[in-house]
């Protein structure tokens, strides 16, 4: 009788990556109301959505579903192809922040402010590595950034500043929030977004919407032991291809 493990059964990945997703999405609206209630100033896009619902009469959360579906439709000219992940996104935030924002009450004394300015920047890391890791897309704000890398041939940070600049401005011309909050989200989000991308990341999904390529080594070439630990498929472990970002 064969002693051999049991095959791994792949199937079983999608309910965890689907629950990685929504979990993610419903926490990053929820990390987003912690900042507004903590009064310092919210990150670029968040700037923008708050100074738009100051003109228009709308709630952050409408606002954000709103501009998110706007920028989804910049995708055709860039050729950008949305995944679940993407539409979801659009709806997801914008709900899960109103929700939060109503169930939240205002925050009142320094202490409580920075205390919810904290949790708020590392909730925001947890939600960006959860969907990240959950590999079903990117955000209809991270595929905007990208697709202007590929068509303009700027690097991806000088396009990523260049957008984040732009909405930063605008959302404080529109009364949007501004402040210490903004400074610490910007140096707090990406190494918080990179380790929890790390803790999250499920092995072997990176890339599975599509196939991947099988790479055969010629006899001669082929070592008589692996050159290290690897992953499941072969693929050596390690941190997945996805890189943190913005919605």
């Amino acid at each position: 009788m064969s002693t051999a493990p049991p095959p791994a059964r792949p199937a079983g990945r999608l309910p965890r990556r689907l629950l990685q997703l929504y979990a993610g999405l419903a926490l990053y609206g929820a990390s987003s109301a912690l900042l507004i209630r903590a009064g310092l100033g919210l990150g670029p896009w968040d700037v923008f959505h708050q100074g738009l619902a100051e003109r228009t009469g709308w709630t952050i959360g409408a606002v954000s579903v709103a501009v998110g579906a706007l920028v989804l439709l910049l995708w055709w000219p860039l050729r950008q192809r949305p995944g679940l992940g993407t539409v979801s996104n659009v709806f997801a935030v914008g709900l899960s922040m109103d929700a939060t924002l109503a169930a939240v009450p205002d925050v009142h004394g320094l202490a409580a402010q920075a205390g919810a300015l904290a949790a708020g920047v590392v909730l925001n890391g947890v939600a960006t590595g959860l969907y990240i890791a959950a590999a079903f897309g990117p955000g209809p704000r991270d595929g905007l950034m990208t697709g202007l890398h590929r068509r303009t041939g700027r690097s991806v940070r000088l396009v990523r500043t260049g957008i984040e600049l732009t909405v930063l401005a605008a959302g404080f011309l529109l009364g949007g929030s501004v402040g210490l909050g903004t400074v610490v989200y910007a140096l707090a989000i990406g190494p918080l977004a990179q380790f929890f991308l790390r803790v999250f990341a499920l092995r072997g999904t990176a890339g599975r919407d599509r196939p991947s390529p099988v790479r055969s080594t010629p006899p001669k070439a082929r070592p008589s032991s692996p050159p290290g630990p690897a992953g499941p498929g072969g693929t050596p472990s390690g941190t997945p291809g996805a890189s943190a970002g913005v919605r």
